[in-house]
């Protein structure tokens, strides 16, 4: 593909402006948090070290302007790389991109939420926390969030740049339907995860909206916008969910899932990939479908995937679900 030779130039050329623009490495640095998950053996907690931590102050009556500076200011962040992240006996370096991935064995670490004291150099220590899904679970549950359970209007380039740029926390719109269903299933005892082609600069404000609709606090998988040498702007919106899908069926070996998405992006696509790499391991796929709903193509797939055995249900919202 054009995007993976491109990207070995990209890389090339981002790192040679680095070197002739030298930064000098901050005095202090800070740590963005984001939700960590357990596989039967360790438990994965994550994070991103920057020069400074940058938030927005929501306010419902701001202008879409201010909206838009403060949207604005959440990518101008500054990556903090070679960064030493440690949790008792297990450490971690941050990468160029200032990621960094913590592995802990699991121990007898009891179902639910585990909080972590991490120590970091040139910074206070930061809480890690990490969702432990119970053995005994009845199925796992992987979720997207553009127009499955966030109003975005992502199946329209244009609708969905002027959403996410001029709303904010207090405005941007969960879909009651989804918050419903997703406590049902929180409440059968099944783990849920959250997957997006959004950039991971968006994972506290996306928990700041997720927290007022009172939606299911759950790890969520966020995409990096930036060039490495083997990938121009991450990949695709569909490779970056494959790939997060299939994370999350190796960190749970032996469970089923159900697969929550929308047509607005052709997540039946994606979906049906993700069943054929993993056969007998989706239970159960739904789709939301905004805008002018299922295509050609969506249909083709949701057929694909019915011919596999798996339940497709989909709909203009969630009321075609019976519990």
């Amino acid at each position: 593909m054009l995007k993976q030779r491109l990207a070995p130039l990209a890389h090339r050329i981002e790192r040679g402006i680095d070197r002739l623009r030298p930064r000098r490495a901050p005095e202090r640095v800070a740590v963005d948090p984001y939700l960590g998950y357990a596989t039967p053996e360790e438990i994965v907690l994550r994070g991103r070290v920057l020069s400074a931590l940058r938030r927005t102050n929501p306010n419902p009556e701001a202008s879409w302007w201010v909206n838009l500076r403060q949207m604005a200011q959440l990518f101008f962040t500054r990556e903090v790389a070679e960064i030493c992240v440690r949790v008792g006996e297990a450490e971690a370096l941050s990468d160029e991109e200032g990621y960094f991935t913590l592995h802990l064995q699991r121990g007898d670490a009891a179902p639910g939420w585990v909080s972590f004291e991490a120590e970091v150099d040139r910074s206070e220590p930061v809480t890690l926390d990490a969702r432990v899904a119970p053995a005994d679970a009845p199925f796992g549950v992987i979720s997207d969030i553009d127009d499955t359970v966030m109003k975005t209007g992502a199946y329209s380039l244009a609708r969905n740049l002027w959403t996410s740029l001029t709303g904010n926390a207090l405005t941007r719109e969960i879909f009651p339907d989804a918050v419903e269903l997703l406590k049902s299933f929180e409440e059968a005892g099944a783990p849920i995860y959250f997957v997006s082609s959004s950039p991971w600069n968006l994972h506290h404000f996306l928990r700041r909206i997720f927290d007022r609709a009172n939606m299911p606090k759950a790890p969520i998988f966020l995409r990096d916008l930036g060039i490495s040498d083997t990938q121009f702007i991450s990949g695709t919106h569909g490779d970056h969910k494959g790939a997060s899908i299939d994370v999350l069926m190796a960190a749970h070996p032996g469970l089923s899932f159900i697969l929550i998405g929308d047509t607005g992006q052709h997540d039946p696509g994606v979906y049906l990939a993700a069943a054929e790499r993993h056969p007998g391991r989706v239970r159960q796929v739904i789709l939301r479908e905004p805008g002018k709903g299922a295509d050609a193509r969506d249909m083709k797939d949701i057929r694909a995937i019915e011919a596999l055995g798996i339940e497709v249900i989909h709909g203009v919202d969630f009321s075609m679900i019976t519990q």
